[in-house]
């Protein structure tokens, strides 16, 4: 059984999950680009009973008639969405927030209709450990 923790970027908010995740997949749609300010969002899908928060309370943003969006309200970190229309039982835990986010690997890219094009060969890009050298 795999027991996981991780919390915001400022601390205020901790939680836990116990249990194997259904999936973890790695987001594409508009919405959690939006959200995140960012090119995709990796989501750890998890029975809702198998998530605790620890410390805090998060702010809850109803993103949607049924999506509902938790976060910190202090930094704005984005921790959890549900859906109870779409995925009943479940919470989709951002995995970017675990204290080990190598501790779940991704398994699958989803709403890729979505995916902004040249994400389809970031992984082409030049990489470097830091920054890129300055001219």
């Amino acid at each position: 059984m795999v027991n996981i923790t991780g919390g915001c970027h400022c601390g205020a908010i901790r939680y836990q999950v116990e249990g194997e995740p259904i999936v973890h997949a790695l987001c594409h749609c508009a919405d959690c680009r939006r959200h995140a300010g960012a090119p995709m969002v990796g989501w750890s899908m998890y029975a809702e009973d198998a998530l605790k928060v620890t410390k805090g309370t998060p702010k809850v943003y109803e993103s949607s008639e049924h999506g509902r969006r938790q976060f910190c309200a202090n930094c704005g970190t984005g921790l959890f969405y549900t859906n109870a229309n779409v995925l009943p039982g479940i919470v989709d835990i951002q995995s970017a927030t675990y204290d080990d986010p190598d501790a779940v690997p991704a398994m699958v890219h989803i709403q890729t209709a979505e995916r902004i094009r040249w994400m389809e060969r970031a992984h082409e890009l030049p990489t470097f450990e830091r920054y890129p050298p300055q001219a």
